[in-house]
């Protein structure tokens, strides 16, 4: 093991930080743990048809209502699989397929925008129960995947991060609870199945082709 001689706890003198050299210096410990805020983002929705001369249309209107109605997201993510070898004694693994995670997004069901109307209809581009259809959008629609853009806030509300899902459409629509005896919004959860997501790692949502 390395002989550890920086660490952040403990006294200057002593290799920490904790230590106030001049007046107007603060720890090193207080000025360096600020980190994104859970609750600051914004998650927008990209689901568009060729319009006109080719420029994309959007789908019923769903871009402003449900960046307002979202209010949770999960299930950023993605993982490999295990590809798992046998030698006699021995068992070794190496990094397989890789698959993404589900995005589930909680959604209050807003009455001015009816967000329950939008992500109806939102979801009957995967599957209508009305028709039948599958994977439809419509006449003159090239596909019925979309992007998901969850954009990280700084503090005065400017993007500072943008992920991008995507390939993405509505998996399952699941309407919360209706109880008499509660007082709080109806919420409806809505999971978005992706192809991958990339973390453009800058304000602006350009993909790079690396991270750094």
């Amino acid at each position: 093991m390395g002989d550890y001689k920086q660490y952040f706890a403990g006294p200057q003198h002593e290799g920490g930080n904790r230590t106030i050299e001049e007046e107007d210096d603060v720890p090193n410990i207080s000025t360096s743990l600020d980190s994104v805020r859970a609750y600051q983002w914004e998650v927008n929705f990209q689901f568009s048809r060729p319009g006109a001369g080719g420029a994309p249309t959007k789908i019923n209107g769903v871009e402003k209502p449900l960046t307002l109605a979202a209010k949770q997201i999960n299930g950023i993510g993605m993982n490999v699989e295990d590809i798992e070898v046998n030698r006699v004694n021995d068992k070794v693994y190496y990094p397989g397929r890789p698959s993404m995670e589900e995005a589930t997004i909680t959604f209050d069901n807003l009455s001015k925008t009816k967000a329950d109307r939008v992500l109806y209809e939102l979801f009957a581009k995967t599957y209508d129960p009305r028709s039948g259809a599958m994977n439809t959008v419509g006449t003159g629609d090239a596909t019925f995947k979309g992007r998901l853009e969850l954009i990280q806030l700084k503090n005065d509300g400017t993007p500072r991060n943008i992920i991008h899902l995507m390939g993405a459409y509505p998996k399952s629509i699941t309407h919360g609870e209706y109880n008499y005896s509660t007082n709080e919004f109806h919420t409806i959860e809505m999971a978005f199945r992706y192809d991958y997501f990339i973390n453009t790692n800058n304000s602006k949502g350009e993909i790079e082709t690396t991270v750094g």
